[in-house]
């Protein structure tokens, strides 16, 4: 008779790694960078760098669902009664992932701070993050995305007017780059989401289907 076959146990970083779905983050991180480089190759981006708007928008969007997505808890009573606190590992999780999205992205874009380049991607990338990370907390991580759209959209169909495109603070994710209000207001949401994340991680939802 043959010996048994030993299977080897997954190691804990490989077990987290699945329970927060973190190869499928990866891979559409990797998708949103392929298509925002193909779309920023096109002729017509080099020639209107305001084409590049929608980009500044899908790409952080895209990023900023997987990531909220993998914010998911399957044990979440198991997390709040650990031994040692959760909340490094929540915030490093969120900030390690950010922080790749926002390298991939802004490298799959060229251009520089004045023409809707890898400046405006990182600000953005940051901005949606943070708008998902809150809706993390108050929705759950499967509905996490929701405002991040609802408020990227509702900017972008206000960017017609002048007077909204005007405001920085309110229209940050048209922006082109370097505006300090922009800036201010990104970063000020990543924070703030990545704070409440930190500290209340996500909203308790039943077993994934």
């Amino acid at each position: 008779m043959n010996a048994p076959r030993r299977v080897t146990p997954p190691t804990p970083l490989t077990l987290y790694a699945r329970s927060r779905a973190v190869p499928t983050t990866l891979a559409a991180l990797a998708c949103a960078a392929l298509l925002t480089f193909w779309v920023a190759g096109r002729p017509d981006a080099f020639l209107d760098p305001y084409r590049r708007v929608p980009m500044l928008s899908l790409a952080p969007l895209l990023a900023s669902a997987a990531i909220g997505l993998s914010l998911h808890s399957y044990a979440r009573d198991l997390d709040d009664t650990a031994v040692r606190p959760w909340w490094p590992r929540r915030l490093a999780h969120l900030l390690v992932l950010t922080a790749l999205a926002a390298t991939v992205l802004a490298l799959a874009i060229p251009g520089d701070a004045q023409t809707f380049g890898s400046a405006g991607m990182v600000r953005n990338t940051l901005g949606a993050v943070g708008i998902t990370a809150v809706g993390a907390v108050l929705l759950g991580a499967r509905a996490s995305w929701m405002p991040t759209m609802l408020y990227f959209s509702a900017v972008y169909l206000s960017a017609a007017s002048p007077r909204m495109s005007a405001e920085t603070v309110l229209t940050w994710p048209i922006q082109s780059g370097p505006q300090p209000g922009a800036w201010a207001a990104a970063l000020a949401l990543f924070v703030l989401g990545s704070s409440l994340y930190a500290l209340r991680g996500a909203r308790p939802e039943g077993p994934r289907a």
